[in-house]
C-alpha cells in the first residue's frame, strides 16, 4: 500500500500542529497549533470517508454508482462545532490570563503564579 501525496500532506499538517503544541511557549500559538492539528485530523477523516464514493447518497434506480457515506459527514460536522467551541473556551481562558499577566509565555506565567 503506497501513501498518496495528499495523505502525506495531511499527516504533515497533523504533525506540525502536534509539535506546535509541544514546542511553542506562547499560549496563543498553542491554541492555533491545536486548531491546525484538528484541521488535519478532520481532513484525514474526510479523505478516508471519500474513498467509498463521491456521489450524493440519493436513492435512484437510474444509475448504479458508489455513494458517499453520510454518517462520516455528520460526525465531521459535529467535530467542527465542538472544536470551535473548545477553541472559544480556550481563548476566553487566555483573555482572563492576559488581564493578570503582562505576557502569554507559559514560563513567565508559571513564574508569577508559583509561591
Amino acid at each position: 500500500m503506497s501513501i498518496s501525496i495528499l495523505e502525506a500532506c495531511i499527516f504533515a499538517t497533523v504533525l506540525c500542529g502536534f509539535f506546535g503544541i509541544i514546542l511553542k511557549q506562547n499560549l496563543m500559538m498553542k491554541i492555533i497549533s491545536m486548531d491546525v492539528m484538528s484541521t488535519g485530523v478532520i481532513a484525514y477523516y474526510v479523505l478516508v470517508a471519500a474513498r467509498g464514493g463521491l456521489f450524493t447518497p440519493i436513492a435512484d434506480n437510474t444509475k448504479q454508482v458508489a455513494y458517499a457515506d453520510p454518517v462520516p459527514q455528520a460526525v465531521i460536522l459535529t467535530a467542527i462545532v465542538i472544536g470551535f467551541s473548545i477553541q472559544a473556551l480556550m481563548l476566553v481562558g487566555v483573555m482572563k490570563l492576559a488581564r493578570d499577566n503582562p505576557t502569554l509565555e507559559t514560563k513567565e506565567i508559571e513564574k508569577s503564579n508559583t509561591p
